[in-house]
């Protein structure tokens, strides 16, 4: 009875403070748009486009954290199907609201970030819908919703390294914006074009980073180490050939599938140009996703948020500062995240594979 009331109380406290720190972050997000535009020298024949499209985006990171929390929940008492269904679900129906705010309703970017609101609310309610309508003992009573202080501390100290990671990495994609700006509006139309496509290249990179965190937590928990490690390779071999199939053919069509967001010439060459240097790198990804997921099982998410934040944050920041001083080119901002990308995968696979940790966790239950 203890336990479950420990359960009862871990899960309220922790979709209650990602309610309350969301409703700060899409504050906080909202009120510094503007500002956070002007800092990064946005043109001006964009700028109220971009101001409607940053209050949108900003404004569903409480959609986003309360859908952490529900999925970190059931990822934690096993259930990674539920998440991912959910996942890949939403993601498809972003694609679709994207063609249909941008195309049919000509709403421009802010139909681009109405599509993603709205589709990230989806998740977060399809998520509480799910603890809600459970027998288990993580089920979830919006009347019951509460910070227990006692519980809190062990949830921050777990969410924090994900949460901070996540944080910094979007602070560096609006750094990167601020580059993107210097090459004109023609240019920001493109890449954020690109950008969708680089989302939904995303998606199943995502998916088996999700799915392998909640095996390796299983098999760890019965101490079927060997299972670990083939479960580990088949991931990654999977998740390469799914980003691999899917890259080639948005590589092949890379100028259709800008020109379904803009018939300018200019807006296509730009996105396509992004597209054609990022598409054969996201396999990539896949070694930093897999094995980032298989060590957050074992404990380690300092490791995946410290490689994260080099990579993509400090090497790519300073990467485009450098290289762009003398090479003035849209590809070149491309360069900095298919780079970052691949240094990301080697730092990770290098502890995957030489910190022993795996050896550490059998060592640890022979104790």
């Amino acid at each position: 009875a203890r336990k479950t009331d420990g359960v009862h109380k871990t899960v309220h406290t922790f979709i209650a403070f990602s309610l309350i720190f969301g409703l700060i972050l899409s504050a906080v997000g909202v009120l510094l748009a503007p500002y956070f535009l002007r800092w990064m020298s946005t043109p001006a024949d964009t700028i109220k486009e971009a101001e409607a499209y940053l209050a949108i985006y900003f404004a569903g990171n409480v959609f986003v954290t309360i859908y952490n929390a529900g999925t970190g929940i059931l990822q934690a008492v096993g259930d990674a199907k539920t998440p991912l269904y959910i996942l890949i679900a939403t993601s498809i129906m972003n694609v679709f609201l994207d063609l249909f705010f941008v195309i049919v309703l000509r709403m421009g970017v802010a139909g681009a970030a109405w599509a993603t609101i709205i589709s990230e609310a989806v998740s977060m309610c399809l998520v509480i819908y799910v603890l809600m309508h459970t027998d288990k003992e993580y089920k979830l009573y919006l009347s019951k919703l509460r910070i227990d202080g006692r519980y809190l501390k062990e949830i921050v100290k777990i969410g924090v390294p994900a949460g901070l990671q996540g944080m910094v990495v979007s602070v560096s994609n609006v750094m990167v914006m601020s580059y993107i700006n210097g090459f004109g509006s023609a240019s920001v139309a493109g890449f954020s074009s690109a950008n969708k496509y680089d989302n939904f290249l995303g998606l199943p990179v995502n998916s088996f980073g999700l799915a392998i965190t909640t095996f390796v937590g299983q098999n760890l928990g019965a101490k079927k180490y060997d299972r670990v490690k083939k479960g580990v390779h088949a991931t990654l071999i999977l998740s390469i050939a799914t980003v691999l199939i899917l890259g080639m053919i948005v590589f092949a069509f890379a100028d259709l599938c800008i020109s379904f967001f803009s018939q300018d010439p200019e807006v296509i060459q730009a996105g396509a140009t992004c597209i054609k240097v990022m598409c054969p790198f996201y396999f990539a990804l896949c070694f930093h996703q897999v094995y980032s997921g298989a060590l957050r099982a074992s404990g380690r998410s300092s490791v995946p948020m410290v490689t994260s934040i080099m990579a993509f944050v400090v090497i790519r920041q300073i990467f485009l500062a450098i290289v762009l001083q003398f090479n003035h080119d849209i590809s070149i901002v491309g360069w900095g995240y298919s780079l970052t990308w691949i240094l990301a995968a080697s730092f990770t696979a290098f502890y995957y594979f030489h910190s022993h940790w795996l050896q550490t966790e059998e060592a640890r239950d022979r104790i």
